[in-house]
Order: C-alpha cells, then structure tokens, then sequence
C-alpha cells in the first residue's frame, strides 16, 4: 500500500511541475516597450495575508515553449516562477515572473514575494537559459 501511495505522489509531483522555456529572443520581445511607466499596481492576496500591493510588469500572457519545442502560452499570475541560467558558471537565480522588469542590457527580478529589496540584476548577454514553471503557491490576484 506504501508503495502505490508512494508511487501516486510521485506522479502527481511530476506531473504538476510542468517547466516551459523561453528563448531570449522571444523574451525581449514580449518585454520590449515596458518600462516603469507601463507597470501597474496588483493587489495581492494569499493565505497568511489579505492584501499586498506592489507594482507589477502589465504582461498577462507569456509566450513559451514545452520541452518538445511545441509552442505554449502561460497566463501571468503571482505564483509563476522564472529561473534564469548564466554566466560562465552557469549561476541560476529565481524571481517571480510579475516582478521582473527589463532594460537594454539587463533583467532585474524581485526574489521575494514580500520583501522588495531581495533584488538581482542579471545582463542579458550572459543569460543562457530561460525556465518558467508555476511554483503552485496559494498566490491570487485580487484587482488583475
């Protein structure tokens, strides 16, 4: 019995964490002509707080691909999460999608849902590789 139950959360894990790639290019694109007078204000609800504000990027779709190459649209939302690879290390760091906003030369992202200033710039011209996969956190939108 152990072994089935066991067996069933593993391929709800698998399952449930489906992760998408965005090519650099693309995601340029879908951010060009965003800047800071473009966010919008979100109002944020979750289980331990009623609201949370903060200003987020206005993307509502997010043009991605599946691990096959197959074209896929995700719907931004708070609980989406981007991991960005790069450097020569191939250094990995995480943001929440609604939280990163793009210059020319770099992308910076919020790490924290909360606490603003947990804050990293990374160059576009280092980033190797895009990911993006909704980290299933009790996150909603209450204004969006």
């Amino acid at each position: 019995m152990k072994k089935i139950l066991s067996f069933l959360i593993f391929i709800f894990v698998v399952n449930s964490c489906a992760i998408y790639y965005i090519p650099l290019d693309s995601f340029k694109e879908q951010f060009a002509g965003i800047d800071s007078t473009k966010l919008v204000e979100v109002t944020l609800a979750g289980p331990l707080i009623a609201e949370y504000h903060y200003l987020a990027n206005p993307l509502t779709v997010i043009k991605c691909t599946d691990k096959k190459g197959n074209p896929h649209q995700l719907i931004n939302k708070p609980s989406l999460e981007v991991r960005f690879t790069y450097g020569q290390k191939k250094k990995r760091k995480i943001f929440y999608f609604d939280r990163l906003f793009v210059n020319t030369h770099s992308v910076t992202g919020v790490q924290s849902r909360f606490i603003d200033s947990f804050r990293s710039t990374i160059p576009l011209d280092s980033i190797t590789k895009i990911e993006i996969q909704d980290g299933k956190k009790n996150f909603k939108y209450k204004n969006k």
